[in-house]
């Protein structure tokens, strides 16, 4: 299993950026992804996840509205599309395949890339 996260960078606030990751050695179809965040000093925190054929969705509060969670299940990947940016979003990015019950738990994932830096700052 591979979850290999890109996309990341510096950006001005109130900027977008799109995150993407790329997964392969599992059948993507039958798992919720989910992205996560860390910022220095903080604990590992839920940002959005995904159902399988992207029906249902899933956002922290602290980014409804403003990030959007997508998947292309014939490309095996996942994105997440970030507009409206703030400082207190800058952190490591990470996706993460779930396999508990608590698609907010980071502890029902079980196999977690390498994290993509987001930088919000002017």
């Amino acid at each position: 299993v591979q979850l290999v996260e890109s996309g990341g960078g510096l950006v001005q606030p109130g900027g977008s950026l799109r995150l993407s990751c790329a997964a392969s050695g599992f059948t993507f179809t039958s798992y919720i992804l989910g992205w996560f965040r860390q910022a220095p000093g903080k604990e590992r925190e839920f940002v959005a996840a995904i159902r399988p054929t992207g029906v249902t969705t899933y956002y922290a509060d602290s980014v409804k509205g403003r990030f959007f969670i997508s998947r292309d299940d014939a490309k095996n990947t996942v994105s997440l599309q970030m507009t409206s940016l703030k400082a207190e979003d800058t952190a490591t990015y990470y996706c993460a395949r779930r396999v508990g019950s608590n698609t907010r738990d980071s502890n029902d994932y079980d196999y977690w890339g390498q994290g993509t830096q987001v930088t919000v700052s002017s």
